[in-house]
């Protein structure tokens, strides 16, 4: 079994990376090969270029920088992005990581019928952290807001195997941001080994 932990956030010390190594580490506990994606320590570029453009209008040549990135993603069994929430969404960075590497050809194919998902291969967990508390999500509709546009809008889309989906609320104020942080973290471990997961951590 193979993980990558995709992590989108400039600051080495946020609780962003701090979740997203103690990911690792439980991923690896359990037998998991598990490596970290740094996408601002890379040098990612988010920007969905004219080449990108062309590649998806005409069946250009792929970018180097997506192909490295889909090479890498076709390795691993499971994906878990790590990330700070940023007016109800993902941060740009790795938005545009999805942009620039979930495309056509990769990810689906709709120039044919009916049309073709091909990730089912995957199995994806959504780890977000998010100043405000679980209630101010429900009672604003965040969270079904962040469930449409990235469980139904691209995994789904592209038939990826939605895992763990799991908020670290409060995550600037809360006392219990590490506990909190570590069972999400072996939620993950346990679900990547196949064995029973409590996915209910929203």
């Amino acid at each position: 079994m193979t993980a990558l932990v995709v992590v989108a956030h400039p600051d080495r010390d946020s609780l962003t990376h701090h979740a997203a190594e103690r990911i690792r580490a439980a991923l690896r506990d359990r037998g998991v090969s598990a490596e970290i994606a740094d996408l601002w320590a890379e040098g990612f570029d988010p920007r969905f270029s004219p080449a990108d453009r062309r590649r998806y209008a005409e069946d250009a040549p792929l970018p180097d920088d997506v192909r490295a990135e889909q090479d890498r993603l076709d390795g691993v069994d499971d994906l878990v992005l790590v990330f700070p929430v940023y007016w109800w969404s993902m941060p740009a960075l790795l938005k545009g990581w999805v942009d620039r590497v979930f495309i056509r050809g990769w990810a689906f194919d709709d120039r044919v019928s009916p049309f073709r998902a091909m990730l089912g291969h995957l199995t994806v967990h959504l780890v977000m952290l998010a100043d405000d508390d679980a209630d101010g999500f429900r009672r604003r509709g965040y969270d079904t807001a962040m469930s449409t546009q990235i469980e139904t809008g691209v995994l789904g889309y592209c038939g990826a195997v939605t895992g763990v989906v799991a908020t670290v609320h409060g995550s600037e104020t809360a006392t219990d941001v590490a506990s909190r942080t570590q069972e999400i973290a072996d939620a993950i471990g346990r679900h990547a080994r196949s064995d029973a997961a409590d996915l209910a951590l929203r």
